[in-house]
């Protein structure tokens, strides 16, 4: 009852409330990368989701579209600029996802949603992962975000798909806010955020 009746109400109910208590943050954010970045404000990207429908998925964009002599994007620790990283360091560039909450493409807790191109390189214990709605915020979140390794990441995913309740969410949630302010786990060593995965060896 709690996966599907409570939570997704929860979820769309809180949504609403965050992006109206979040509103200023919203704007700074626009802001910011208004004038730092320009147009668009948004990044979007395909995404699959729940049971591995595809949706699209908002996020603010931190990285900017500067090219080498050749024409092709520099890596993105070379396009993320103090304005982006500021905004990724306090995950306000997930404020955007709220939309995909209300629009019941996401939840606040759960996998975090991966490249489509993903979807033929998991394992099938790996692919548990998709037997819930994707979140903002989730177990691999809060045990070290882009810090570990591909590996540990779908462990925790699948742990927190076993092991779904409304205190596992609220344990998370908390947790969560406690790695925003310590500003934990925010890249891999040596990447602006982490390595593509290519398999489990």
């Amino acid at each position: 009852m709690y996966v599907n009746t409570i939570k997704p109400f929860i979820d769309r109910l809180g949504a609403l409330l965050l992006l109206i208590v979040f509103s200023p943050f919203i704007l700074l954010c626009t802001l910011l990368i208004l004038i730092t970045m320009g147009r668009p404000l948004f990044f979007t990207q395909t995404r699959p989701g729940f049971q591995g429908k595809l949706f699209t998925i908002y996020k603010f964009r931190t990285m900017n579209n500067d090219t080498d002599e050749k024409g092709e994007l520099l890596s993105d620790a070379q396009r993320l600029n103090g304005a982006g990283r500021w905004i990724r360091s306090l995950s306000l560039d997930e404020l955007p996802q709220l939309l995909n909450v209300l629009k019941g493409e996401m939840s606040f807790i759960g996998p975090r949603p991966l490249l489509v191109e993903y979807l033929g390189l998991y394992s099938t214990e790996q692919a548990l992962r998709h037997n819930v709605k994707p979140g903002i915020t989730g177990w691999a979140q809060i045990n070290g975000r882009n810090a570990i390794s591909w590996e540990e990441k779908f462990r925790y995913d699948v742990e927190y798909v076993r092991k779904v309740s409304f205190g596992f969410d609220l344990k998370i949630i908390l947790l969560t806010m406690k790695k925003v302010f310590k500003k934990e786990g925010i890249s891999q060593q040596g990447e602006a955020t982490m390595e593509k995965f290519r398999g489990t060896r």
